[in-house]
């Protein structure tokens, strides 16, 4: 679009970035000189802001920039939104389209997306960690949006990228990995970007995503946003901060997902286990001092496992370190426990969490009960679910690939054998058996861990975390409660 008279600054989209030819400014916001082209430049992502500040300043322009894709009327279709999603939405409208909605597995995130398509009504990429969540979102729009063609309902084309697709149409779902891939090139050609689990998004690699897009309209959406290494302090420059957040507990008082209680089972170590544990442990803790580390933080694990490499200390340490989890984590004890509850609920759909392949495999040869991991292949994994849904199988043993990214089947009862302190693995774990039941019974999660191991204070690290994200956000408000 051209204001004024030439010669006017002339703004491109250049692999990502915004190229402004012409400009006899000596600064626009967001932007830096290029010396090699002797242009300024700026991320895709500050478009909006560079686009506002021209026209405030009254400055003629040339704008080359928005490729947007032609995008037909979109309509909803048999889709009720609820009170809490209606608020989401109006709240990320509240703030300019720009936002993050936080709301736990089974609420009805993919919803609130599929009605800011319709809100937008304009080119849109929705960016997923999976290629299960690619199929998901497709189907899941297809099923709820629609053409409006003189009144003459059409059904949508779905784009895809990723999983060896490459079909670019208004509305389009990637994942991570592909989006990454095709920022550049694609990044001026979609009025509005979803980031479903964007959480993902800060990581390194993945940012510039958001960084290369122009989308000026950005909705992100997860269970839980914050990341043990900080790197959520970066979301609300990527896709804008927090706009609406409800925990699972208010979702459970209003009756929109299952009542819960989460129970924690303390196990014993056998005298033989038990001493073991002790000897690498205390190993683990000499060697870190040796080393000059204080404490066993997270940063100094890290600093640790680079240092393995060269270092023989530090190598035994992490020997000792992975020789005690071990032992705390998989623990006889633990496994007993689990038969116990197992024979005390034949008849309850129940997932078994582990932290390892290893036991993950050791749990379903013992017990006979079909298992998932990374490594299960398609066919399988989808059998396995279809099983459990229909009640073929009354368990599935799971290690982290169930975390997120696959639509679960119902289930009431959840057994975390192994975990990581991290609140968010807590929050999709209790996510996957939440979805109202038909009786209206409640869902349980039940955590063994072992006594007198680091496994009690990973045990309470995850719980405070899920305490801490269960919070409510309500026009830009928030206020807290507990489990």
């Amino acid at each position: 679009m051209s204001y004024g008279s030439s010669p006017n600054p002339k703004l491109f989209f250049d692999k990502g970035t915004i190229r402004i030819e012409d400009s006899k400014l000596i600064r626009i916001p967001g932007t830096k000189y290029d010396d090699r082209t002797k242009v300024l430049r700026s991320y895709g992502l500050n478009y909006s802001e560079i686009i506002e500040y021209l026209k405030k300043s009254d400055l003629d322009f040339v704008d080359n920039v928005p490729d947007f894709i032609s995008s037909p009327v979109f309509q909803m279709r048999n889709l009720e939104l609820r009170d809490y999603q209606l608020q989401a939405i109006q709240n990320w409208e509240k703030s300019s389209m720009r936002g993050c909605v936080i709301l736990p597995t089974g609420a009805g995130k993919t919803a609130i997306g599929i009605k800011a398509i319709q809100k937008v009504n304009a080119a849109t990429l929705i960016v997923v960690p999976t290629i299960d969540l690619m199929e998901q979102w497709t189907n899941s729009i297809s099923k709820y949006l629609s053409i409006d063609n003189d009144q003459n309902l059409q059904d949508i084309t779905i784009g895809k990228l990723g999983g060896g697709e490459n079909n670019l149409q208004a509305i389009t779902v990637t994942t991570y990995d592909s989006a990454y891939l095709r920022a550049s090139s694609i990044g001026n050609q979609f009025k509005l970007i979803i980031f479903d689990e964007v959480h993902h998004l800060p990581a390194s690699g993945y940012r510039s995503i958001a960084e290369q897009f122009i989308s000026p309209y950005r909705l992100g959406l997860t269970a839980t946003i914050e990341r043990e290494d900080e790197l959520h302090e970066l979301i609300p420059y990527l896709t804008g901060g927090v706009v609406f957040r409800l925990g699972s507990q208010e979702l459970s008082d209003q009756k929109y997902l299952a009542e819960y209680s989460i129970d924690r089972i303390q196990v014993n170590l056998t005298p033989e286990e038990q001493k073991e544990y002790e000897v690498n442990h205390n190993k683990f803790l000499t060697n870190l001092k040796q080393l000059g580390f204080r404490v066993p933080s997270m940063y100094n694990l890290k600093r640790l496992i680079m240092m393995s490499n060269k270092n023989k200390i530090a190598r035994e340490a992490m020997l000792a370190r992975n020789k005690a989890n071990e032992i705390a984590l998989n623990s006889k004890a633990k496994i007993e426990e689990l038969q116990k509850i197992l024979q005390q609920n034949k008849n309850i759909k129940t997932i078994i969490f582990t932290q390892n392949k290893k036991m993950v495999y050791n749990l379903s040869n013992r017990f006979l009960i079909p298992h998932i991991t990374y490594k299960t292949i398609k066919e399988e994994r989808r059998d396995v679910l279809e099983g459990f849904k229909s009640g073929r199988y009354n368990a599935v043993v799971t290690s982290k690939v169930l975390d997120e990214g696959v639509d679960v089947p119902d289930a009431e009862l959840g057994i975390i054998m192994s975990g990581t302190g991290s609140g968010r693995e807590l929050i999709q774990r209790l996510g996957r058996i939440l979805r109202p039941k038909q009786d209206g019974r409640n869902a349980r999660l039940v955590e063994l861990v072992s006594k007198h191991t680091r496994e009690t204070n990973t045990s309470a690290k995850r719980i405070t975390a899920l305490n801490k994200n269960s919070v409510v956000t309500n026009n830009n408000s928030s206020s807290s409660y507990g489990n």
